[in-house]
């Protein structure tokens, strides 16, 4: 317990604006912010032999639930309009795979909205385009460098990277028949999506593990049909979950996540505005929306650059 009460008294240096990334006690309030805004957010403690001491015990990671997919990533027609919005580095780059498609036939039913409906879609689309516009500016001439000028005198610099865990359950053994008919329906499956913060890294990482439309769990080959194939295996891939006991999870690799926020921070405050580090999960949210386009979760609240 002398060790939890710690987390109140040990002092992180915040580099949250040089560098874009979170101490223990960023993530909390950047959490509780997310928890706030998005109630389909909650925090969770996982195994208890598996609590992060420099966490607070009922804060160790933010959990979402059932979040639907309605569609494989295949299905999503990609035009002219995609844009890699992070260049190719040989680990995986951002690519926007979920653009504005004007031609899309669902113009029909645009037609039929209210004003404020249009309004609020007309918002998001700007949003999108505005986020894959300022990440495209990002300079990636050398990854190594990037890295390092985010690990520099760090306080956490001696933590071991979760990201390099090898999973040891092989779940294609326990891999359920395919769900998806042989017609053109697609079932819905579900997702659940938690957010853990990497030491190694100090910044958030996310996960999502999947089941079909009737609770069995999705196969490792089934989840990365609902990731875009520019970051499958490669941005994405199947890691033990920190906090959680069990199979692998699809993870999102969180070696470039510091390197985009601090574009954003910088990016705001050319604008003549300063970005809140409460506000780190909801921009971080938006981001990673390019790796699974298809899992429709929650972030509510709207950004503008």
């Amino acid at each position: 317990m002398k060790c939890l009460q710690n987390i109140n008294t040990q002092s992180f240096d915040s580099k949250f604006k040089e560098t874009g990334v979170l101490t223990p006690e960023e993530f909390v309030k950047a959490g509780d912010h997310l928890v706030h805004h998005c109630p389909t957010w909650q925090w969770a403690t996982g195994d208890e032999s598996k609590i992060k001491p420099y966490l607070p015990k009922n804060k160790q990671f933010l959990l979402t639930r059932n979040v639907p997919c309605y569609k494989r990533c295949k299905q999503l027609e990609y035009t002219e309009q995609e844009k890699i919005v992070q260049p190719e580095d040989g680990e995986g780059g951002w690519v926007d795979t979920h653009p504005t498609n004007e031609n899309s036939t669902e113009g029909s039913a645009t037609a039929e909205m209210s004003s404020e409906e249009k309004s609020d879609m007309e918002e998001a689309d700007d949003m999108q385009n505005n986020l894959g516009n300022a990440i495209a500016e990002l300079d990636l001439a050398d990854d190594d460098d990037g890295e390092a000028a985010v690990m520099e005198d760090s306080d956490l610099e001696d933590e071991d990277d979760e990201a390099e865990v090898k999973p040891t359950f092989d779940r294609e053994k326990a891999k359920p028949k395919s769900s998806e008919p042989s017609g053109e329906i697609i079932q819905t499956r579900t997702y659940d999506l938690n957010i853990t913060y990497d030491k190694y890294y100090q910044t958030p990482r996310l996960w999502v593990s999947g089941h079909d439309e009737n609770r069995h769990p999705l196969s490792v080959d089934q989840m990365y049909e609902d990731v875009s194939q520019d970051h499958a295996k490669r941005t994405v891939t199947m890691e033990t979950h920190p906090h959680i006991p069990g199979p692998p999870m699809a993870s999102v690799h969180p070696c470039r996540h510091a390197e985009v926020m601090k574009f954003f921070i910088q990016t705001v405050t050319e604008g003549g505005r300063e970005l809140g580090v409460h506000m780190y999960l909801i921009i971080f949210l938006k981001f990673v929306q390019a790796v699974i386009p298809t899992i429709e979760y929650d972030y509510t609240q709207n950004f503008t650059m």
